[in-house]
């Protein structure tokens, strides 16, 4: 894939990304956490079983357990973690915290894939990091006015990310994107599917609600379009070029997001500005060469 090409990916990823939180938000308008990520995900294992069931013979089911734990990483635990946290915090909170992907799938690939990193790499990440804290303990004043353990929860979400990033480039580089996409999903969001519907109370809540259409077409878009399309784009990507170069999509998701809370009423605090654009600097330096 040409350069240029991908950095147009990416760009195009962020914007879409970037939308997701503000979905997630408008979602837990009418469902619990759980009920947003099961349903997220039961759509887009719906979108992948045809595909799953056309392409059973071409499918290399020995990677079964590995497309079970990139499925947890890439898809189902951040959708709970997510829908969780941002019960608390803000959509632009989620969106900047989510910057830290690039920074932890460095981290990860160093640790567990032997990826090899210079010295302004790892001041990049220290300083990543710094900003990350810095938001998260900002506390009273700024928009990350909220327990410090529900923004962990998306700092979690993005290890998770950084954990599945490197896995599809050590280990699926040479597997369709496409049957990576539906092996992950189909395996996750099938259970998931089944209890959200007998686990929960989702079929009642959803009859109860005045305008279900509007609830679900929240979370369709962010299935079909947020986790399906995207996800199937942004898995060839890491293929043809790096995970800490897919990781990069970080890079402009907060500035979306935040334009997104901002649209919405969120106020946005000059502190938020500065964590973010440290956070920003740091990702930035991991990137580049000693």
């Amino acid at each position: 894939m040409p350069m240029w090409r991908a950095y147009l990916v990416l760009g195009i990823l962020s914007l879409v990304w970037g939308t997701s939180f503000i979905l997630i938000k408008k979602s837990l308008e009418f469902f619990t956490p759980v009920q947003v990520a099961c349903l997220r995900m039961s759509l887009s294992a719906l979108a992948f079983v045809p595909v799953l069931i056309y392409n059973r013979k071409r499918m290399d089911w020995s990677r079964l357990p590995l497309l079970i734990v990139l499925g947890l990483c890439s898809s189902a635990l951040p959708a709970i973690l997510f829908s969780t946290a941002q019960q608390k915090i803000s959509s632009a909170t989620a969106g900047v915290l989510n910057s830290l992907t690039p920074l932890f799938t460095m981290i990860i690939g160093v640790l567990m894939f032997n990826v090899k990193v210079k010295w302004l790499q790892v001041i990049g990440i220290l300083l990543g990091l710094a900003g990350a804290a810095c938001l998260i303990l900002m506390g009273k004043g700024g928009i990350a006015n909220s327990p410090v353990g529900y923004a962990l929860l998306i700092v979690l979400a993005t290890l998770c990310y950084a954990t599945g990033t490197n896995l599809i480039a050590s280990k699926f580089r040479d597997m369709d994107s496409l049957l990576v996409s539906a092996g992950s999903f189909g395996t996750v969001g099938v259970p998931m599917g089944i209890y959200l519907l007998l686990g929960t109370d989702f079929i009642p809540r959803l009859a109860a609600l005045p305008n279900p259409w509007l609830a679900m077409g929240y979370v369709a878009t962010l299935s079909w379009v947020g986790t399906v399309l995207a996800t199937i784009i942004f898995f060839k990507v890491i293929q043809q070029t790096s995970a800490i170069f897919g990781a990069t999509v970080a890079y402009l998701m907060p500035i979306v997001a935040i334009l997104w809370g901002v649209l919405d009423g969120e106020k946005i605090g000059l502190l938020h500005v500065v964590c973010m654009a440290i956070i920003l600097l740091g990702v930035s330096l991991s990137r580049k060469p000693a």
